[in-house]
């Protein structure tokens, strides 16, 4: 975490946020979102792989290290993430891909260009 001392001070995580972004193979121009979720993600318990290949492709997918990233993020200095983390996180036990893409989202908005 950095501080920086200036006449606003601001606290960024600009750097752990970049790793994240490395971590998970998300590509840092990507994509610009300006909400931490976006509203067509209807996310439930219910839905679960329903191919062989997406039970695969989910076999793969870092879920509770996405999660627990995104917590830390949240708790240290983006608390405008806590609703969107709450809502995947919820799902550790049964997530299929578009659990994953709710996360990636959620990732995606630490392209903003601005850290809090």
């Amino acid at each position: 975490m950095e501080i920086k001392r200036d006449r606003g001070g601001s606290l960024m995580q600009k750097g752990y946020l970049q790793k994240v972004l490395q971590k998970f193979n998300i590509n840092s121009d990507a994509k610009f979102v300006s909400t931490p979720l976006a509203p067509y993600f209807k996310l439930n318990a219910i839905v679960s792989p329903t191919s062989i290949e997406e039970c695969e492709y989910m076999i793969h997918v870092s879920y509770a290290s996405a999660i627990s990233s995104l917590i830390y993020a949240m708790m240290c200095t983006r608390p405008d993430l806590s609703q969107a983390v709450s809502m995947v996180s919820r799902y550790m036990h049964d997530h299929d891909s578009d659990h994953w893409e709710a996360i990636k989202w959620i990732i995606y908005i630490f392209n903003l260009g601005y850290w809090i």
